[in-house]
């Protein structure tokens, strides 16, 4: 999935206003203009659409763990310079404080089957053997399925 869109669907399950996105961004030691913010979430073939790197991607999913899960005591969490699916699956269910089964039931609710061990295996480092990559589909089920739960909770 590319960031813009992963930005956009967050945007959407919590309903978050520019002034929102630009704290967010903000706890992710990230300073926006809310100029930046409306290109980010524009239709990829709208006018001044703007790409949504990484890095920025990042800042803005660290600023939504603080925000979610209140600032961790020493260093400040640097932004990735550059993230797959695994990491924004591992961000997210850091930032809403999910156990592999809440996962599992998010996916669920997206009518996606997976497996326990499956899951594991998205969480695990690059090296390891039974690391796997999570594909698109995994990561656009599991925001569908946060859609589901969160939109207007």
């Amino acid at each position: 999935m590319n960031t813009n869109d992963i930005l956009r669907r967050i945007r959407y399950v919590y309903n978050f206003d520019d002034s929102r996105m630009i704290a967010l961004f903000g706890l992710g030691q990230l300073k926006v203009s809310r100029a930046q913010v409306s290109d980010w979430l524009k239709k990829d073939d709208a006018d001044n659409f703007e790409v949504c790197l990484d890095e920025q991607l990042a800042a803005f999913l660290n600023g939504l763990i603080i925000d979610k899960r209140g600032k961790k005591p020493g260093v400040e969490p640097v932004a990735e310079t550059t993230l797959t699916n695994n990491m924004v699956l591992m961000k997210l269910k850091i930032a809403l404080d999910l156990k592999a089964e809440d996962v599992l039931q998010l996916l669920d609710m997206a009518d996606f089957r997976l497996g326990k061990s499956e899951l594991s295996a998205f969480f695990r480092k690059p090296g390891h053997k039974h690391y796997r990559k999570c594909q698109d589909q995994v990561l656009r089920n599991f925001l569908q399925g946060m859609q589901l739960r969160y939109r207007d909770a």
